[in-house]
């Protein structure tokens, strides 16, 4: 009897009370690893916050770039609106304004806008022109172009059509931090 209670005794305290104490030098461990690389990050702390100050002013600059707009209809407004303003400094006579389906790219959007220009007297104007909307202060391209000489020898008659595109934020992006 004394045997059988021994027994039961130890495998219901004593199996039980080893397998406490393992776990808990296993948590113990795991522990110290977490305090040491926090540790760690303490002592690394005004690099870690350097390169957080780096990335956040490259970040803004970023953004500034970027169309502004929550929709890529409204970026397309925007981007047109600079297109506008960007042609009247210019003289080009903008015939037509067609936006085109935005592409999501990872993070950003491509908004693409054709444009059809009517007749050009000076080639001058249009380099300039194709100049402003490549240097922009916002991150615009020249995806496609068209132009049409009516005559190569003396080019003082010029049409076409060109694409103009810009980056905006992805809307995904945005979804997804309004969920989070």
């Amino acid at each position: 009897m004394a045997v059988a209670v021994a027994i039961l005794i130890y495998f219901l305290l004593v199996v039980p009370l080893t397998e406490v104490k393992k776990k808990a030098e296993e948590e113990i461990v795991l522990k110290r690893r977490v305090l040491l690389k926090y540790e760690e990050f303490l002592k690394n702390r005004k690099t870690i916050e350097e390169e957080l100050d780096r990335t956040i002013k490259v970040y803004e600059t970023v953004q500034q770039r970027l169309l502004a707009g929550e929709t890529p209809q409204l970026g397309a407004a925007n981007l047109q609106e600079i297109v506008k303003k960007l042609s009247e400094k210019n003289n080009i006579a903008i015939r037509s304004f067609r936006i085109l389906e935005p592409k999501e790219m990872n993070v950003y959007q491509k908004i693409s806008l054709h444009i059809e220009f009517n007749p050009i007297n000076s080639i001058l104007s249009l380099g300039q022109f194709i100049y402003d909307i490549e240097n922009h202060e916002k991150e615009l391209m020249i995806s496609e172009m068209d132009v049409l000489a009516f005559n190569p020898r003396m080019p003082n008659n010029i049409q076409g059509s060109m694409v103009v595109s810009g980056l905006m934020k992805g809307v995904k992006i945005k979804e997804k931090r309004k969920e989070g």
